[in-house]
């Protein structure tokens, strides 16, 4: 299992960006899917996920009608689409799978963790 994260930047509040996260070794249709981030000092966060238990999309309050996830399994690809970027958006953000039955809150709120990770795109949104 291979993913890798593309589309980061800096811009500035209000602006868009859609990052990227290409895949590997895998299909998408058995994995639970999910972005996450990490801002300096704090914690890593779930902002959103394609469920593996009900193959719902689910959002963290902080980025719902902003972000929105998708995917194209042809390309075996999955984005997110982010709208009206905020300063407190930026952050690391990663793609992450993982192949257990995993409900979307669990896997937002990272309470069994994901098992593959990729490495980061770095997202900086200025005043």
């Amino acid at each position: 299992v291979q993913l890798v994260e593309s589309g980061g930047g800096s811009v500035q509040a209000g602006g868009s960006l859609r990052l990227s996260c290409a895949a590997s070794g895998f299909s998408f249709d058995d994995y639970a899917i999910g972005w996450f981030r990490q801002a300096p000092g704090k914690e890593r966060e779930g902002v959103s996920c394609v469920s593996s238990s009900d193959g719902r999309t689910y959002y963290a309050e902080s980025v719902k009608g902003r972000f929105t996830m998708s995917s194209d399994n042809a390309k075996n690809t999955v984005y997110l689409q982010m709208n009206s970027l905020k300063p407190e958006d930026t952050a690391v953000y990663y793609c992450a799978v993982d192949p257990r039955p995993l409900a979307g809150w669990d896997i937002l709120g990272l309470y069994y963790g994901m098992n593959y990770w990729g490495k980061g795109s770095l997202v900086t949104v200025s005043s």
